[in-house]
């Protein structure tokens, strides 16, 4: 049976557990677990960090811990009994540990590592505290470094601030909010700024001296020295090096690393160095022999100096290698560092090239306790210190110190009998009070121990040498009395011996009589006359002689002469022992009572640090006059005590008042002090009134609290030593001096007046007197003094700085111990408010109005939790009474000032803020009920209140906003929100009293909603976004205050009745957001506000127009703002189930009369909200892709289409052009950008500042898109559009006048032109994408794309572009179209393949002469129509030839927009199937191999193929089939009698079949002469083998051979295209063999005859299929009896092919497993050539009507006549010899009749006919250079008599087709051609013979959709319908007079639109038009 346990509540799992058994709850180790329940060794519970999932564990996995429970019961809280800083790691360090592992997948490496190393630390540490060994200190210690790890980690993952108090957490509940708040703004100050070290210290490490010349030993000096002042500002570092130049003693650190400590901030300057004394040990010539002599000598080697301020900048840890310097002469070497810094150079230079100290320097910052902390390694291997001369700046009391500086500066000697000048050495000793030699007291300085003696470095033959060296005399303080230091001077000779003769000597005794220490400075000695042998071990004989010049008698016999003297620098530097006479006199007042008066006197002139020194005898000695003589010097007395007191405020002195407190509190005896002392006071505060001088008195009342002090210990002392005597007369002493300063206190003064000054001196010392009035009087006693002092102040002052003095005075009087106490509080309080009301009233002082309001507010939350609540309560009372509204204002005042620009202006700015707000907060988190009521009740109107109300939801809205607090101030906010709902609560009741019905005030109201909205909506309330911890935390502690809030929004909702239209639709946007929140329980509470919004606006003006206007901008807006959010995807998820399957709206609309508009109105949003969350998830990605390009273009035509909201459109027109411009995808922008350009007009308007565009007109708005999109479209390589724009802005700017644009723009467009001549241009690739599957986003799903590829972008690297952008796609590996199941399936299927585009602009791609650069434009531009081929067998399939069943399936996709466009991709709008049959499939794989043959054929004669290979391996292929049986195949298959007969319908197809294979077998031959020609020796036998193999091919089709003229002359191409021929051969090819007909091939002109399918077809029939490099070629060709475009086929991919269009019927290609052809093989990829020029294969029916233009246009082609009756007969002989006798009159008809449509031209070129007419005739071709006509070859279908031409009644093939095929013949203007006027055929052309399926005439003007919506988005798209896009000018014929052309215009009309001609099909719905309110954007 399960029981509930009592004790065992809280436990951790010791072994995971799989919780296979039922009801199991698997486990982890290390889960901690809360147990409910236990049953024979089980428990039942649930894991801490999920309490949703319960189930049952084994006891025995479990550790049992104690444990508190809250709440006992359901809803129980555990909380473990153990240290609160080992609770926090672990809740921390699991939060941790998730995060941790998502930096790895994020890839930051480096947080990731660090924090690991940080978690194992805590780890570790956690243990430490666990196991419970520590000291208490180290325990600390521990807890500290622990808080410090947490608090590093938190910040590094943006985790929330911890408060914490003495390193555990704090629960905000239990302090005060002024408190939480403090502790939050400390925690981030500490961790924003760390206060500048005012201390620091320099480690010098020396590592070596690097010189070439060395081999002695080296001693090293490093002092700083001050360039300003010209002073060492330290001892010395000494460090010696061995003859290496290495540190003697390695192994000792301490030798070789020192610190110079307590440098000042002051001493970080520019002019502060480093010094480097170097001296080497030797000889005294640095060259001398080394035998010569074995005594050595100190002598000067080099210095180095570098500047303190260079180590700020440079790199600390940066080893320094210091430049050597030597000096010219010796005697300069005392100054020589002075030389260097002032860069002296004559009286130095380098000591050798290479020389060099290498040292290791680093500044460290804070004070030594902090060092000896961080840099542990430090101290503990040893550094030796090195001090600086004198005190630091700040002097610790109980700091041992007593060293003695002397400095050898310089001596005067004689040369003592000498030629030379001495070399003089002094030896120094100390010797104590017996003459005994002190033992190491003799230092050179830090680093080296001691030594007994020094040696002075020694300067050769200098008599006046100057050494300027120091010296340490660490002498302790028992010894300095007595002792002297002796030196001793030595003449040191280089002769033999080296000898160091003595010759004198001088001493100095170190203490005088008196018992001062020798004086600092200079001081000049006797050098007293010795012998060398002279003994001076007894010092009593020469100590009685005078040691100074300054105290020599006047005749001394033993003194050397006048001339010889020794100076010394002493500097005494000590904690004990005074130079200082007058301090003596003082100690001594007993010796010298007389002098008592003088000694008082001086005593401020006395230096302070003299004074520290001996504060305790000093204080005693003062007091010690006032008992004896209080009389007489009790003023004087009190004035030094002044002094002293005061001398303690001082930075440099401060740490010695707990000196005098001591001294105060334990060694104080004054007994009877206090009376003179009060005496003394008072008599100073009487006259301060009438005082002119205000000065002492100020420092009297500054020192007033220590003289308190004395007064009060004093009094102590007395009660205790009387036994409370003289009680009474105490107290009236201290009335009377508390009169006397109110008195004073109450005087009106100027601010400028000494009195005022006075006043603010002693309120700065005032509360400092409290705590020792405490000490005698009660706390009402303390309370009444300090509220009738404070009470007497003037209210009306003029001071500023009084009031400011005033406030402080207060703030110190909120926070002494006085006003701690509740007693006294009672007391104090109405003054503080008074004067704390005033001053915020006014805006004065508000950092210390917030100060002193923080501390009162702190007190009353302490309270509250003790006893004392009904004080408390009237606490509150009088504050909200006097201080609520005061407050409001002030935070609002604030709030709207503009920040201050100064960084430490805004820190305080901000702190003010932040303290007012916790203020207030606290303020009502005190107020209960009854302050509520008493609040509400006090407003004496409703005005009054409205104001109120008002002004506090306005602060409330400014405390939820995001600025207010830091972002991780988490707990902060949430105190806020819980306080903020609270005091709404409260308020809402007296909104609804007071505001309703009547008296109703929209303004509070909407001031109320708006709030509510916004405080549901701040991030801090999101708890979905939190970890399940934090969640659970929050709603433990607080709840969903958003649920509460919405709870109450939908209360007042109800309440407002008829109100409620008020807010609509101005709440609409507002409550959609709070819907929009993931809650479900609010949204239960929102939803009937809604329908209540719709109900209401359905009876006012029944319908939804503003709730959807509403609505939709609301969605839109929301979208933008929620940039970054992770939470965002929830949240706008929640729209679709709040107006779909909701339990609720659409039901409760379902129930209204109105709902169909409301059902409509929803699923308008509906689809806006999934395009919207498309968009949101697209744009969260990292790079530009397809998808957010897609996604943005499906949401910009939503905006106009749909809903025409003209802005939004605008907006995401300008954001989809950003995505294109980061892409790259120039042209895409510009035509994008385009849609805003259309949108304006060139007018004058003005225009309001929008996105990015400034206030301007309309005409400069649309100049500037203009000039935006012509740069883009010139990025994009799509000049022909930018060409367009430049003409429309080149109009622009002459109908103004505007010529140096119009000549800009000019240049520009011929710019334009010369790029389309000479740059090179990718042709791109297209893909079909379908995109299957739910899992798609919306604008994709189920929906198939066409793209236009990047460049060089092939069907593989595209199929992996598109996988990359959706990783969770599967690539289907078939092309046919998918079933249900696959539409209805929850994954991503990805189907691709190329598909082949089919150009609209046909004329421009069959003229002549029109360059590849031009055409390439056209074939890859403004492209609606792509196709796909699939080869299929129907039928059963013949093993033996497989032609005779292949079809070919043909797909043409229609897209919805042409591409390139708005995007890389749009969808396919119409799909249209065909099949091909076999017959026609052959006709097709023909017609493309016969114009790969030719294309081939033209490159190599017009030497444009590097080798001959590919026309080799061409003609190879097609002669010698070897894989599929070539030719053969289609006769065995085609021309049987069963096909014939079976297929009567395909005669004529059948016919055509035949004429193209004579065609081939033609260009074969002419193929083989060619190849003949250029074909290199060793593929003879090749070329042989093709021959004789192409005679039998022949011989199989029944062809004869041909007259030898054509073998032997290959044809000659002008300007590399086949023209006409010069004589005809007979035609024995015609279907009946042998009647011949007049028959011309036009290649890739009957664009739209049945038979004209040009495709690819298979890769079975490859070995008769080609494909050539480039489609252009196409046109360069010979003619051809072809009736159909020979056209080439696009690139196809091994597993998805593509093929290219040309008929009405379709054919899919083969899949990869049909490919057996070996042709295929012949040419790369890439050399496939690009089926561009294919016609759309519309029905007649769908036809235009052909653009007219004057008489040049042909007569339409109609199916339902015959030849004949379309076209009349014309003259048919095309030999040049007939041309020569022509008609005049044959070049006007003919024209008319056969000239291909042109576009119209501007009015200005609409000359003759012949200047827009096309070349149908066979003319000759003249070159500009010759004059003679170069000959014509003909095709081979050509040679024919021209008598065979004139008896042929039927034209072999389609006549229509024939004729305007005649327009491939045309000669090439760019070959000068020109047509003779009397040049016409002598022969009339025989009646055409009509094949059946020859649908269409070549005249046909190539045909535009015109089922199709126009392109919204189309450059070709304006103000005018469609037209087409004309041909250039510059093809068609000149007449002969006439010079050429200018070169072409892509379009014709200069102010015309960019859209194609076309009718719109009434059944495709068109967009609604905007309203044009577009001036205003």
């Amino acid at each position: 049976m399960w029981i509930p346990t009592e004790h065992e509540k809280y436990g951790v799992v010791l072994v995971s557990f799989r919780g296979t058994v039922q009801h199991g709850l698997p486990l982890e180790i290390g889960d901690t677990v809360q147990i409910l329940e236990k049953c024979e060794g089980w428990f039942r519970g649930f894991i801490l960090k999920n309490p949703n999932i319960k189930g049952i564990f084994p006891s025995s996995y479990i550790h049992l811990k104690n444990a508190h429970v809250k709440n006992k019961g359901q809803f129980e809280t555990v909380i473990p009994v153990e240290d609160s800083v080992i609770t926090e790691m672990t809740s921390t360090l699991r939060d941790w540990g998730a995060m941790w592992k998502q930096l790895y997948v994020k890839n930051e490496g480096d947080l990731f590592h660090r924090l690991w190393h940080v978690m194992n630390e805590i780890l570790d540490l956690r243990r430490q505290v666990l196991v419970g060994h520590l000291t208490h200190d180290r325990m600390r210690d521990v807890k500290q470094h622990i808080t410090a790890r947490l608090d590093w980690g938190n910040e590094q993952l943006c985790l929330d601030l911890v408060p914490r108090r003495e390193f555990s957490m704090v629960d905000p509940d239990e302090i005060s909010v002024t408190e939480l708040y403090r502790l939050m703004e400390h925690r981030h100050r500490k961790k924003e700024t760390s206060a500048p070290a005012s201390t620091h210290h320099l480690f010098v490490h020396v590592k070596s001296l690097m010189s070439t010349n060395l081999g002695e030993e080296l001693e090293v000096f490093f002092h700083i020295y001050d360039g300003r002042e010209n002073r060492p500002l330290s001892e010395r570092f000494f460090v010696k090096l061995n003859k290496s130049g290495l540190p003697k003693s390695p192994e000792k650190t301490e030798r070789q690393c020192t610190l110079f400590v307590d440098l000042g901030s002051s001493d970080l300057r520019k002019d502060v160095y480093i010094v480097v004394h170097i001296i080497r040990i030797g000889r005294m010539g640095a060259g001398e022999k080394k035998n010569l002599c074995s005594v050595q000598y100190r002598r000067p080697f080099g210095c180095a100096v570098v500047s303190i301020a260079d180590l700020l900048t440079a790199d600390s840890k940066d080893d320094h290698l210091l430049k050597v310097y030597a000096c010219n002469t010796e005697s300069e070497w005392y100054q020589i560092h002075e030389n260097i810094i002032k860069k002296a150079n004559s009286r130095y230079n380098l000591s050798g090239s290479n020389t060099g100290l290498a040292v290791a320097l680093q500044l460290l910052h804070g004070d030594i306790e902090q060092l000896r902390r961080e840099y542990m390694v430090l101290f503990t291997r040893g550094v030796s210190i090195t001090r600086k001369l004198g005190f630091s700046d700040v002097i610790m009391p109980g700091e041992m110190r007593n060293d003695l500086y002397i400095t050898l500066e310089k001596g005067e000697f004689e040369k003592g009998g000498k030629s030379v000048a001495r070399n003089v050495e002094i030896t120094v000793y100390v010797l104590d009070i017996d003459g005994q030699i002190l033992k190491s007291h003799v230092a050179a300085g830090s680093g080296e121990p001691g030594g007994d003696e020094y040696h002075s470095l020694v300067l050769y033959h200098n008599n006046s040498p100057r050494w300027a060296e120091q010296i340490k005399l660490p002498i302790p303080v028992d010894m300095f009395r007595g002792s002297h230091v002796r030196f001793e001077f030595r003449h040191c000779s280089t002769k033999d011996k080296g000898e160091k003769k003595l010759f004198g000597y001088s001493f100095v005794p170190l203490m005088q009589e008196d018992g001062r220490t020798l004086p600092d400075g200079t001081h000049e000695l006797i050098i007293h006359k010795c012998e060398e042998n002279t003994s001076l071990a007894d010092c009593s004989r020469y100590l009685k002689l005078p040691f100074s010049k300054a105290n020599l008698p006047s005749n001394n016999q033993t003194l050397k002469g006048p001339k010889e003297s020794f100076w010394i620098t002493s500097f005494l530097c000590s904690t004990k022992l005074t130079q200082n006479g007058d301090m003596l006199d003082l100690l001594k007042w007993r010796a010298h009572p007389e002098r008592i008066n003088d000694s008082l006197s001086k005593l401020k002139e006395i230096d302070g640090s003299e004074i520290v020194k001996f504060l305790q005898d000093t204080l005693d000695t003062l007091f010690g006059i006032l008992d004896e003589s209080s009389q007489r010097y009790g003023l004087k007395v009190f004035d030094s005590l002044v002094h002293i007191i005061n001398l303690l405020q001082d930075s440099k002195f401060q740490h010695f008042k707990p000196v005098m407190d001591t001294y105060i509190e334990s060694h104080f005896a004054g007994a009877l002090s206090y009376r003179d002392l009060i005496k003394v006071l008072k008599w100073y505060v009487d006259r301060i009134v009438d005082a002119e001088h205000q000065d002492h008195i100020q420092q009297v009342l500054k020192a007033s609290e220590y003289i308190f002090k004395y007064i009060i210990q004093s009094r102590r002392l007395f009660s205790l030593a009387t036994g409370g005597q003289n009680e009474e007369e105490f107290r009236v002493c201290i009335h009377e001096l508390f009169m006397s300063i109110r008195f004073f206190l109450s005087q009106e003064n100027k601010s400028t007046s000494p009195v005022a000054q006075t006043q603010a001196v002693f309120l700065r010392t005032f509360p400092a007197v409290y705590s020792e009035l405490l000490k005698i009087f009660s706390v009402r006693e303390v309370a009444g003094f300090a509220r009738e002092t404070l009470g007497t102040l003037p209210t009306a002052v003029h001071a500023d700085c009084l009031e400011a003095v005033k406030l402080q005075c207060i703030a110190k009087t909120v926070e002494s111990q006085l006003y701690i106490n509740p007693e006294s509080r009672c007391i104090l309080l109405p003054v503080v408010l008074r004067i704390l009301q005033a001053h915020m009233q006014e805006q004065r002082d508000l950092v210390m109005c917030a100060r002193i309001l923080t501390s009162m507010l702190s007190l009353i939350q302490k309270e509250e939790n003790g006893t004392a609540e009904p004080v408390v309560s009237e606490e509150v009372e009088l504050i909200v009474e006097s201080l609520l509204g005061v407050l409001l204002r002030t935070i609002l005042e604030i709030s709207n000032r503009p920040q201050p620009a100064g960084p430490a202006m805004r820190l305080q700015f901000q702190d003010v803020t932040g303290e007012f707000v916790a203020c207030l907060l606290a303020l009502l988190r005190q107020m209960s009920d009854r302050h509520y009521q008493q609040l509400l009740q006090a407003f004496s109107s409703k005005d009054t209140l409205r104001d109120f109300l008002l002004q506090i939801f306005t602060v409330f809205r400014i405390l939820i906003r995001p600025e207010m607090f830091p972002k991780d101030w988490t707990v902060m906010r949430l105190v806020t929100n819980n306080v903020i709902i609270t005091t709404v609560l409260y308020l809402s009741d007296a909104l609804r009293k007071n505001f309703l019905n009547d008296k109703f005030d929209y303004k509070v109201w909407d001031s109320y909603f708006y709030l509510s909205v916004i405080f549901i909506n701040q991030p801090c309330l999101q708890l979905e976004s939190f970890s399940p911890s934090k969640r659970k935390k929050i709603l433990e502690k607080y709840g969903d205050m958003r649920v509460m809030m919405g709870c109450e929004i939908f209360s007042m909702w109800q309440n407002l009745g008829e109100h409620k239209l008020n807010f609509i639709p101005a709440m609409i946007g507002p409550f959609l957001e709070v819907t929009l929140v993931p809650q479900p329980d609010l949204r239960n509470v929102m939803i009937p506000i809604f329908h209540d919004m719709m109900d209401w606006e359905q009876r006012r003006s029944g319908n939804f127009k503003q709730v959807e206007a509403k609505l939709i901008d609301k969605l839109d807006s929301l979208m933008s703002e929620g940039k970054g959010d992770e939470t965002y995807r929830e949240l706008f998820n929640s729209i679709i189930p709040l107006f779909g399957p909701y339990p609720s709206l659409l039901k409760k609309i379902e129930r209204e009369t109105w709902r169909e508009s409301g059902i409509s109105l929803i699923a308008t949003v509906t689809r806006l909200m999934e395009r919207l969350l498309d968009y949101r998830d697209c744009m969260k990605l990292g790079e530009v892709d397809g998808k957010k390009i897609g996604c943005t273009v499906s949401l910009l035509n939503f905006y106009k289409t749909e809903l025409n909201k003209e802005e939004m459109y605008i907006r995401y027109i300008h954001k989809l052009y950003d995505l294109h411009l980061k892409a790259q995808n120039y042209t895409e922008a510009s035509y994008t950008l385009l849609l805003y350009d259309e949108l304006l007009e060139w007018s004058d308007r003005p225009l309001r500042e929008f996105l990015n565009y400034p206030m301007q007109s309309e005409w400069q708005r649309k100049e500037y898109l203009h000039l935006t999109i012509v740069q883009n479209f010139d990025r994009g390589k799509c000049w022909e559009n930018g060409i367009i724009l430049c003409r429309e802005l080149a109009d622009q700017y002459e109908s103004f006048y505007d010529y140096r644009n119009l000549s800009k723009m000019r240049m520009m467009e011929a710019s334009l032109y010369d790029k389309i001549m000479d740059q090179q241009r990718l042709e791109p690739e297209f893909f079909r994408v379908g995109f299957y599957g739910k899992k798609f986003p919306f604008f994709l799903r189920n929906k198939e794309f066409v793209c236009r590829g990047h460049d060089y972008e092939r069907l593989e690297a595209f199929q992996q572009r598109m996988l990359n952008e959706f990783p969770h796609a599967i690539a289907m590996q078939h092309v046919n179209q998918p079933d249900q199941t696959i539409y209805q399936a929850d994954a991503q299927y990805l189907q691709i393949y190329a598909v082949t585009p089919i150009p609209e602009s046909q004329d421009v791609l069959q003229r002549d002469g029109v360059p590849d650069n031009i055409k390439s434009f056209y074939k890859f531009n403004h492209i609606w129509r792509f196709r796909y081929d699939r080869p299929f067998h129907k039928g059963t399939k013949d093993k033996e030839n497989e032609f005779k069943s292949l079809w070919v399936e043909r797909t043409t996709l229609t897209l919805v927009q042409s591409l390139p466009g708005i995007s890389r991709w749009f969808e396919v709008e119409k799909r249209e199937l065909v099949e091909v049959s076999p017959l026609e499939n052959a006709i097709e794989v023909i017609e493309n191999k016969n114009l790969q043959l030719r294309t081939l054929i033209t490159q190599c004669q017009s030497r444009q193929m590097q080798n001959i290979n590919p026309l080799t391996m061409c003609l190879n292929g097609v002669i010698d089939a070897a894989v599929n049986g070539g030719l053969a195949r289609y006769q065995e298959a085609f021309f049987v009698k069963d096909y014939i007969m079976n297929h009567p319908e395909d005669g004529e197809k059948i016919g055509r079949l035949r004429e193209l294979m004579f065609e081939q077998a033609h260009i074969l031959e002419y193929g083989l002469a060619v190849h003949e020609k250029f074909v290199p020796q060793d593929m003879r036998p090749l070329h042989k083998k093709l021959v004789d193999q192409f005679h039998l091919m022949k011989s199989s089709l029944g062809i004869q051979e041909f007259p030898a003229y054509v073998r032997a002359s290959p044809v000659h191409f002008t300007n590399g295209s086949p023209r006409t021929c010069r004589n005809s051969v007979p035609n024995i090819i015609s279907p009946d063999g042998g009647r011949g007909v007049a028959r011309r091939s036009y290649p890739a002109v009957n664009r739209y005859s049945s038979s004209s399918l040009s495709s690819q077809a298979s890769n079975e029939v490859s070995n008769i299929t080609g494909q050539s490099e480039s489609s252009d070629e196409v046109f360069n060709m010979q003619p051809s009896p072809s009736t159909s475009s020979l056209s080439s086929n696009h690139s196809a991919s091994p597993n998805v092919t593509s093929s290219a269009p040309s008929s009405a019927r379709g054919s899919p290609q083969m899949a990869e497993k049909h490919k057996h052809s070996r042709e295929n093989a012949c040419l790369s990829p890439r050399e496939r050539p690009v089926s561009a020029i294919f016609p759309n294969p519309l029905d007649p029916a769908q036809r235009a009507p052909s653009h007219q233009i004057g008489d040049t246009t042909l007569p339409r082609s109609d199916p339902n006549l015959s030849a004949p009756d379309k076209v009349r007969p014309t003259p048919s002989s095309w030999s040049l010899d007939s041309v020569k006798e022509g008609a005049p009159s044959f070049s006007d008809s003919f024209g008319k009749l056969l000239c291909p449509p042109v576009p119209p031209r501007p009015p200005y070129s609409a000359g003759s006919s012949a200047k827009n007419m096309r070349s149908q005739s066979p003319v000759t071709s003249r070159s500009p250079q010759k004059t003679t006509v170069p000959p014509f070859t003909p095709s081979p279908t050509e040679c024919q008599s021209t008598s065979l031409v004139s008896n042929s009644p039927v034209l072999s093939g389609s006549y229509s087709s024939g004729i305007s095929s005649l327009s491939r013949c045309s000669v090439s203007e760019a070959s000068g051609t020109e047509l003779p006027a009397g040049d016409h055929p002598s022969h009339p052309l025989p009646p055409p013979t009509t094949l059946p399926n020859s649908v269409s005439s070549s005249s046909d003007e190539p045909i535009r959709r015109e089922n199709k919506t126009p392109p919204p988005y189309s450059v070709y798209e304006r103000n005018n319908p469609r037209r087409p896009v004309p041909l250039p000018h510059s093809l068609s014929i000149p007449p002969q007079a006439d010079p050429p052309a200018l070169p072409p215009k892509p379009h014709q009309l200069r102010t015309g639109s960019m859209k194609l001609d076309g009718t719109s099909d009434p059944r495709v719905p068109r967009p609604r038009p905007l309203p044009r309110k577009v001036s205003q954007l």
